[in-house]
């Protein structure tokens, strides 16, 4: 397909920092920050919003991405990767969302869902003929684990493997797949002869493997989704992830990309505010700005808290994720935390702009609709206040 592509208004995004955040964060974290940001202003801004309303994935951004070192930015050097912190990696994907959620989507996919699997529980083999090339986007990958009936219980999945010589042969569907159209590797979870819960890796190529796209889309339209079929997919042994079993293994990696959620809704909130901020200043009614009434004074100043606090409390979360302390709970809360205030900010900031805030020429409806589906993956909304219940209380409320 064609994009005819349209140059939106100069990119003038401020970020806000009401409590001096950036002086807890390093030189080198701030250089990172300031280079996504500077390539989001110049590569994604200017035509994110043709790219949407088009319902195509921008496929040009990925050597940039790969350039600018945001897939596995925490992978070491030796893989490829930056070899950096977690609270530069959460730099980011803020930055990214800023841009757009599903610039964000892909590369924290990429990072968290397909290359910290294969380093973490890989074989040296597996390592290094894949962390290398994904690194720098010659190769993208996609993770399967949610199917059509098993979504917020993995548990239940059906997708299954059995020996056959030197090979498997995998069956199943997955569903709700980011990458999946264009991806050359997936990172499948499915259960084994003994019905253990296992990882392997299926590329591009093998018979009765197509990932057929998802289309019809009202939120995430930048971002490409599908399906990943395996209908007697035959894929070596060797291709297993040796190093894990069971649950823990899709989970740990979900912890990692809810992490960097965490961190990326609040770009797309922080667009919204500025946005919704210098419009209110600018659009005169009743003889002023409606900058100076109450009611806009009340929403403006319930985002810049919010944001805030969630800046606040990312901070925190990547200092213990630094020291190896962060836990799965603390992660969802913080995801659930940012994906909450991220929506109602957007919902917020789109009243101020009133009918202006539905159209194109602003980025506070894209990122309206793309939140609608962050608060829901990698975990719902409501699945991660029972995280943070059972963590609390020690009871158990999904059983």
């Amino acid at each position: 397909m064609l994009i005819k592509v349209i140059h939106m208004g100069k990119d003038l995004f401020q970020s806000p920092d009401y409590f001096a955040v950036d002086a807890l964060l390093t030189e080198e974290h701030l250089l990172i920050r300031d280079a996504v940001r500077q390539w989001v202003k110049k590569e994604i801004s200017p035509v994110i919003e043709d790219y949407c309303q088009q319902a195509t994935f921008p496929s040009k951004i990925i050597h940039g991405l790969g350039q600018l070192g945001c897939f596995g930015p925490t992978i070491p050097t030796e893989y490829g990767g930056g070899g950096l912190d977690h609270i530069a990696y959460g730099l980011m994907m803020q930055e990214l969302e800023r841009g757009d959620s599903g610039v964000r989507s892909t590369a924290s996919v990429q990072g968290s869902l397909v290359m910290y699997p294969i380093f973490t529980f890989g074989s040296e083999e597996q390592k290094r003929k894949y962390l290398p090339k994904l690194a720098t986007g010659e190769m993208m990958g996609c993770f399967g684990l949610t199917e059509p009936d098993h979504g917020s219980n993995p548990a239940g999945m059906i997708t299954h493997f059995k020996a056959d010589g030197d090979y498997v042969i995998l069956n199943g569907a997955k569903m709700w797949i980011s990458n999946a159209p264009f991806a050359d590797i997936a990172v499948v979870w499915a259960k084994d002869d003994q019905g253990d819960i296992r990882g392997i890796i299926v590329e591009r190529g093998m018979i009765g493997f197509s990932t057929p796209e998802t289309k019809g889309k009202w939120s995430l339209r930048a971002s490409a989704t599908g399906e990943l079929v395996f209908d007697n997919v035959r894929v070596p042994k060797a291709n297993i992830l040796p190093n894990v079993k069971g649950l823990k293994g899709p989970l740990s990696c979900l912890s990692s990309a809810r992490y960097g959620i965490a961190w990326g809704v609040i770009g797309a909130a922080m667009d919204c505010y500025d946005t919704a901020l210098r419009y209110a200043k600018e659009r005169i009614q009743f003889d002023r700005p409606i900058a100076g009434f109450q009611l806009t004074q009340k929403k403006l100043a319930e985002m810049i808290t919010e944001i805030t606090k969630a800046q606040l409390l990312n901070w925190r979360l990547g200092v213990l994720k630094n020291e190896g302390k962060a836990t799965p709970a603390q992660i969802s809360m913080a995801k659930r935390n940012s994906c909450e205030i991220a929506t109602s900010i957007a919902r917020d900031a789109r009243q101020i702009l009133g009918g202006m805030g539905i159209t194109g020429e602003y980025p506070i409806m894209r990122h309206m609709m793309n939140l609608e589906s962050v608060i829901t993956y990698e975990g719902t909304h409501e699945i991660h206040l029972l995280i943070t219940g059972m963590d609390i209380t020690g009871i158990d409320a999904f059983h």
